[in-house]
């Protein structure tokens, strides 16, 4: 492939990630808690039943489809997944902006989930790691910018659309402008040969051979725990900050948005600093900062700390989904990362689905989020312990 095609094939590969993971990640994981609130009310439902649509529909469609989706990369790439995957997730919003029962709701988040394994971080991951080799932790921070971008802004989109259309109505526009901003482009990008794979990385023999080491368990442990603890803190944020502080409709569209704007600092700063320290010294310092700015996050006495709080834990959230395929390609190289991957990130979904059920299940029983919010950090600090017994990997040119 010449330099200038070689240019042009990662600028628009860049560019499908960053608005797949805007629309995917960022308008429906970071969109939709913003109307948890609204069902609570509405419909008299309890914050457990409200965090279990997100927990129970991962529950079932990770183990169900993640490793077969992470096969599916491999064998045919990403691009054709994640063509369907985002229909499918708008689909799912628009679903549900009309649900009123608890039956509709969970079957629409079961196609949301289903568009987030098909179309969101798995075939972006495999995508970038696939055209870029020396600077992918910098294309991995600029397209994971989308994620901070579309959570940025859906709070306040999203605000703005349900004073003007109701909140049902709001959910269906967002759900219909995903797939205008992601699909274009993901039909456009073409994909490459595993150009990432040369000197200097490990290329396993079969995914058997990453299943007998160590790493691959302490690397699907940490992330576990962290992804845990920041999907913990996000689903039950608006929660907390509109029942048990009573903070204002605009003021909490404000806090949330200043958690994603903090996050496009974190990708940048740490896909930044993993393209020169080894990647095991960034996954550490962002899963430090996570567990100490979930209780500043939850303890703020003033709307200052508070901002302050929430851009500070957007930094280690920003930087957390990201570091981990990073850490994979250089453990595992790049021949079975959509099968790595496949299984990381369905171990993930996991824990992205059983924090934040948990944490309001404690906060409906003992009628305060305290004891919820020191669960997760006590999760991010194991997941930095179990970050620390990795193998350390070598420092990048």
């Amino acid at each position: 492939m010449t330099a200038p095609a070689l240019r042009r094939g990662q600028g628009l590969a860049v560019a499908t990630a960053f608005l797949a993971l805007f629309s995917i990640v960022g308008f429906a994981l970071y969109g939709l808690p913003f109307f948890y609130d609204f069902f609570v009310r509405e419909l008299g439902w309890t914050r457990q039943q409200v965090t279990s649509g997100n927990a129970l529909s991962k529950l079932m469609v990770g183990p169900l489809f993640g490793f077969f989706a992470g096969v599916l990369v491999d064998r045919f790439g990403p691009r054709r997944l994640m063509l369907v995957g985002i229909l499918i997730a708008g689909l799912a919003l628009v679903g549900l902006g009309g649900t009123t029962t608890l039956a509709t709701f969970y079957a629409f988040y079961l196609l949301n989930a289903l568009g987030y394994v098909c179309g969101g971080p798995l075939p972006n991951q495999v995508l970038l790691s696939r055209w870029f080799d020396a600077g992918r932790g910098k294309a991995m921070g600029i397209a994971y910018l989308g994620i901070g971008v579309g959570g940025a802004l859906v709070p306040l989109v999203a605000h703005a659309l349900t004073e003007a259309l109701g909140w049902r109505s709001a959910l269906r526009v967002l759900g219909v402008l995903m797939v205008l901003v992601a699909f274009p482009a993901a039909f456009l990008v073409r994909e490459p040969g595993a150009v990432g794979a040369g000197a200097g990385e490990r290329d396993t023999g079969s995914i058997l051979d990453v299943l007998r080491r160590p790493a691959f368990y302490l690397l699907a442990l940490g992330s576990m725990c962290s992804i845990g603890a920041v999907g913990g803190t996000m689903q039950n944020l608006k929660l907390y900050l509109a029942l048990d502080r009573g903070m204002a409709q605009a003021r909490m569209a404000e806090v949330l948005s200043l958690v994603l704007t903090g996050s496009l600092v974190g990708r940048i700063l740490m896909g930044w600093l993993a393209d020169r320290w080894p990647k095991k010294r960034v996954m550490l310092l962002i899963y430090l900062i996570v567990a100490a700015s979930i209780p500043l996050l939850a303890a703020s006495p003033t709307a200052g700390s508070l901002r302050g709080a929430a851009i500070v834990f957007g930094i280690g959230l920003g930087g957390d989904y990201m570091i981990i395929p990073l850490m994979a390609a250089e453990l595992f190289g790049l021949r079975l990362m959509g099968r790595v991957m496949g299984i990381v990130l369905t171990a993930d979904g996991i824990a992205e689905a059983a924090a934040p059920m948990a944490v309001a299940t404690i906060r409906d029983r003992a009628g305060s989020y305290g004891p919820g919010f020191l669960l997760l950090v006590a999760l991010a600090v194991a997941g930095a312990v179990a970050v620390g017994f990795l193998p350390r990997g070598g420092r990048r040119a």
